[in-house]
């Protein structure tokens, strides 16, 4: 599986760019199709991708529902996202799930925090008692926000042994709001992490796909999307046979 923060399909190569490029978060400018095509063809190769940043169609992707065209590119039968954030018509940002595997079902909620705008995707895969859950979120800058919104994670997640949390959580796994994941639900901290931001020079590990006790990952790598900020993640994972019943 893959998380992947596609910052809209923009290219951001340098921290010069956030400035010198910024027109490019606005305004359907820029390689934004190239970006995606490179997205969908990494994508393409993992059964599950959880995405964030994805436009759901707005003046800056040219009104493309990105989910939906990756899924298109990549070969995805199954998509589904969660619109958060809009300004206007000009930008807009969304949870994104892509699979080859059809979801029992797709639940969306909305985080918590001070500034709204954030969310978490749940699907479930498997209509037995032990379903594979994929939850993906994007957690906010504050530490506050990050702590109100990972204590609301728990709540859905608690107890559940075959669940994965994945997506940009904005802090690296030593931060203390993290604990409580780990206090109230199954999830466990990697055994490693890897550093995915910035992209051009990552030294901070702040996207991250953890899994709960009943399942086991392993050979995580980063991997470039396209020109995101962003590397994206991806993790081999070993799933029981009767969670897909």
């Amino acid at each position: 599986m893959l998380s992947a923060n596609i910052q809209a399909g923009s290219s951001t190569r340098g921290y010069h760019d956030y400035v010198a490029r910024s027109w490019s978060h606005v305004l359907p400018m820029g390689d934004k199709r190239g970006s995606l095509d490179a997205i969908a063809q990494l994508a393409g190769g993992h059964d599950i991708v959880g995405l964030q940043e994805s436009d759901p169609g707005s003046l800056r992707s040219g009104f493309t529902n990105q989910t939906h065209y990756l899924a298109q590119r990549a070969g995805f039968a199954y998509w589904s996202h969660q619109p958060n954030r809009r300004m206007g018509g000009v930008a807009s940002s969304a949870n994104g799930i892509l699979s080859k595997i059809e979801p029992a079902e797709v639940v969306v909620h909305s985080l918590p925090g001070r500034v709204k705008g954030r969310g978490v995707m749940l699907a479930r895969f498997g209509r037995c008692d032990t379903p594979l859950t994929i939850a993906v979120a994007h957690l906010s800058l504050g530490a506050a926000s990050r702590l109100a919104q990972l204590s609301f994670i728990a709540e859905l997640l608690e107890g559940d042994a075959h669940a994965v949390l994945m997506g940009d959580f904005n802090c690296t796994i030593e931060q203390p709001e993290m604990d409580v994941l780990f206090k109230r639900t199954r999830l466990q901290p990697p055994p490693h992490t890897v550093p995915t931001f910035p992209s051009w020079a990552p030294q901070r590990a702040i996207d991250h796909v953890l899994v709960g006790d009943g399942l086991k990952a392993h050979a995580r790598s980063a991997l470039p999307a396209a020109f995101s900020d962003h590397l994206a993640l991806s993790v081999e994972l070993d799933v029981p046979e009767q969670c897909f019943q």
